[in-house]
């Protein structure tokens, strides 16, 4: 990647910015697109239909990204609400069951399962990991003729792993069960094709790697799939009505075609003139260069910290590293925290010297956007190297 692009990113030159899978940096014409916005609503000139069009827009620049249709593309306010709003539609009987491996997953891909069991008696067969890998075989061991849904993350929550998809997807389908998955990790950073994956629903959120707010977000849904579902929540935007927004019939109520459906409300316009901001920026660069650029510094880094004696889980890159390096003992923590003490000191340590990571499951988490260069690897190298030798020193 090249200077130009991330001189776009003020915050990559100011710090060593490492955290792209907690929040993403924004651009700053992204920044200068939501000062106008707001400058078109105190001053009374905001046009509606225009901001509804350029929704469509944005959809369908999304719905490109990842080789879909536009009308299998629902516009929600984040990961959270696509995956709830998914779940929700189906008709669930007592004694379906759902296959996940909760210790790989964001918090906000668990509680809606359990939930399901509490309100219909739904069965969650969870699944542990591997070497902190997504268990393939263990999931596709879990599937049965009750299997409804089969549900994980295209990059874990912690470490980072990209997951094997394909089996799992053939396994799910030979059952007659779907695939749910949270791209919260990988759009926008890593080439993805969900027609080609098979997968029949993937949620994204746009503060991550497509460099935008919190607040927006989309619900892909394969058309065949959308079609069967009743959504559980409608609003006028999700019926299909050839009207102004304002209209009503009273005729057999008609949902609108695939995901469409799931659109509620007036929509988050601001969080979508980001969006489409930072789409067009992501699109320009190109996600397979991002893709080659991000797990490049990935893989120099988790080298290096192998090199300098430091636990990197995985060990050497492989075809499980994507942008993210986690470096400690996963599960010697909860989700924000470590229970070892020079994991903690080594946290202060690199805070200090003005690197922005994450902690989570008892790892130190960094994470590579398409603004970050070997300068930042480089600089996380050295910070280490330099608390191994003050440590040293002590003793």
């Amino acid at each position: 990647m090249n200077e130009q692009v991330r001189a776009l990113f003020p915050g990559a030159s100011e710090r060593t910015y490492l955290n792209i899978a907690a929040k993403g940096l924004i651009p700053h014409h992204v920044r200068d697109v939501v000062h106008a916005y707001l400058d078109d609503q105190v001053g009374g000139t905001s046009d509606k239909d225009v901001l509804r069009e350029q929704v469509d827009q944005t959809r369908a620049m999304l719905a490109s990204m990842i080789g879909a249709e536009a009308d299998e593309v629902a516009i929600t306010k984040n990961v959270s609400e696509g995956l709830n709003l998914f779940a929700a539609s189906l008709e669930w009987r007592a004694g379906d069951n759902v296959v996940i491996c909760p210790e790989l997953e964001h918090p906000n891909n668990i509680y809606l399962w359990f939930n399901l069991a509490r309100r219909y008696g739904v069965h969650v067969r969870s699944v542990e990991p591997v070497d902190g890998m997504m268990p393939t075989e263990g999931m596709v061991a879990a599937i049965d003729d009750r299997t409804r849904i089969v549900t994980f993350p295209t990059i874990s929550f912690a470490p980072g792993f990209l997951t094997d998809i394909e089996p799992i997807v053939r396994a799910a389908r030979a059952a007659g069960a779907w695939t749910l998955a949270d791209g919260a990790q990988s759009i926008g950073s890593l080439e993805t094709d969900v027609h080609a994956l098979g997968i029949d629903a993937l949620a994204v959120a746009t503060q991550k790697c497509l460099l935008s707010l919190y607040g927006f977000g989309f619900l892909y849904v394969r058309r065949e799939v959308a079609e069967q579902l009743v959504p559980i929540h409608v609003a006028r935007y999700g019926i299909a009505l050839d009207a102004h927004e304002t209209a009503y019939s009273d005729g057999p109520l008609e949902y609108a075609s695939g995901a469409r459906r799931f659109d509620l409300g007036n929509y988050n316009y601001l969080g979508m003139s980001a969006t489409k901001a930072a789409l067009e920026l992501v699109s320009d660069v190109g996600v397979d260069r991002i893709e080659k650029h991000v797990r490049g510094l990935a893989a120099d880094l988790a080298n290096g910290l192998m090199d300098l004696g430091m636990p990197v889980v995985g060990g050497r890159p492989g075809v499980h590293l994507a942008h993210i390096v986690s470096s400690g003992h996963l599960g010697s923590g909860r989700h924000y925290s470590a229970d070892d003490p020079e994991v903690n000191a080594l946290h202060r340590h690199l805070v200090d010297a003005g690197i922005v990571f994450s902690l989570r499951s008892g790892v130190l988490r960094f994470s590579f956007g398409l603004y970050n260069d070997t300068s930042d690897v480089e600089h996380v190298l050295s910070s280490v190297r330099a608390f191994q030798e003050k440590g040293a020193v002590r003793s």
